[in-house]
């Protein structure tokens, strides 16, 4: 029987590759979106650096290649109600992946107002699912996009475990008890708090009304296109750059591809975690194919590949493309340094094969920012949004440069 997938936020940098991804391996794709992040686009003057074609456009195109089709609902999750239930009734979906939330932290610090939008949203969309879920009664398995963020970075000393961490808890007696609790959230923005707050949604529902959840904490996404949005330009994904919505490594080979110096915040001796876009649908994909459980409770995977410090990004860049670097005043409320080391070994264990910076996707990711250097906005690279009043932007003042 073929099987029925709902992608809330399907239309966005995520969710529109798996999307095609999923569809490409013969599942009955719908996709649900309220068009959000392009209104953000135009909220920040900001659009992506490749051209991307209308959702309608964008499925045209998918049909008219591979003879398939994936249906679209323009739904708010987080504000329809009534209408997201009523196409779940009607598809009774064997998975609901959920990408429909606001994903940037910088964008998420950027006013009081955007706070409580990213809030209400995120927190809203996630919830409203799960009810839905419960209120149908049906056995459907969630795959959520979590973030590794949800963490923090403040240098445990120790692996970060796939979402639970075992602990021992001394009686008054003198005995100890063993107990597996989430490993402790340390979010660093308001985007990252929501998803703290998705965790213990996931939780309550699992418990409560045995929903299937898969929760993927993954890191920072670098590159743009995969084996299906490479088929045609009328497929190809998004590329921000931006200094809210830009994940570093893009900013870093987009400001190389126009002769800006890469941007480094602070010392750069942040370590991040990072994962390609190719494999974030595969890992999907993984997910998707190996649910938990009924009654299991929530199934938590890291979903990264390589870990890196942002200068050491730089340092790479610089090598490659003869960029110089500037360490810039810091936007985020952030150590100046710290280590990360991460488990994830259950997608290895699964079969994903990871794509690295070493083995040439990250060239290919700098001819897609030279193809189309010429669409970006200059008064776009530099991050303004700071995480307390007594902060300045990213650009303010250059600290140092180095060749």
């Amino acid at each position: 029987m073929e099987k029925k997938i709902v992608i809330l936020g399907g239309d966005g940098f995520c969710g529109w590759p798996t999307a095609l991804h999923l569809s490409a391996k013969d599942y009955n794709v719908t996709i649900v979106d309220n068009l959000s992040r392009r209104l953000i686009d135009v909220e920040l003057g900001a659009s992506s650096l490749t051209p991307i074609k209308s959702t309608e456009r964008r499925l045209e195109a998918w049909t008219r290649i591979t003879g398939r089709q994936i249906n679209f609902e323009k739904i708010d999750a987080a504000k329809d109600y009534e209408a997201l239930k009523s196409l779940l009734n009607r598809v009774r979906p064997d998975t609901v992946i959920h990408f429909a939330e606001q994903r940037a932290a910088p964008y998420s610090m950027k006013s009081a107002t955007h706070k409580t939008y990213t809030v209400d949203n995120n927190i809203g969309a996630t919830h409203n699912l799960l009810s839905i879920l419960s209120e149908l009664e049906l056995d459907t398995h969630v795959v959520h996009l979590g973030t590794m963020g949800v963490y923090g970075y403040d240098d445990a000393g120790l692996e970060i475990p796939e979402g639970y961490l075992p602990v021992q808890i001394k009686t008054e007696t003198g005995e100890f008890i063993s107990r597996e609790v989430l490993y402790p959230t340390d979010p660093g923005s308001v985007y990252h708090m929501t998803k703290s707050m998705d965790q213990l949604l996931f939780q309550f529902y699992a418990k409560n009304d045995g929903i299937r959840v898969t929760d993927l904490h993954q890191g920072i996404v670098w590159g743009t296109q995969t084996e299906e949005t490479r088929l045609s330009e009328s497929l190809i994904n998004r590329f921000d750059y931006d200094g809210d919505y830009g994940t570093v490594l893009n900013r870093f080979l987009m400001q190389a591809a126009v002769g800006h110096p890469l941007t480094v915040h602070g010392t750069g001796g942040q370590t991040r975690a990072f994962i390609h876009i190719q494999d974030t649908v595969r890992c999907i994909a993984l997910a998707v194919e190996n649910p938990p459980a009924r009654g299991a409770r929530v199934k938590i995977l890291n979903q990264i590949t390589e870990c890196h410090r942002v200068r050491d990004l730089a340092s790479i860049v610089s090598k490659v493309t003869g960029a110089k670097v500037a360490f810039v005043d810091n936007p985020r409320k952030e150590a100046d340094e710290n280590d990360l080391r991460v488990s994830n070994a259950t997608f290895i264990d699964l079969g994903l094969k990871p794509t690295t910076l070493e083995n040439g996707l990250l060239a290919e990711t700098m001819d897609i920012a030279v193809k189309y250097a010429l669409r970006h906005d200059p008064a776009m690279i530099p991050c303004v949004s700071t995480w307390t009043s007594t902060q300045r932007p990213g650009e303010v003042k250059e600290r140092q440069a180095i060749a």
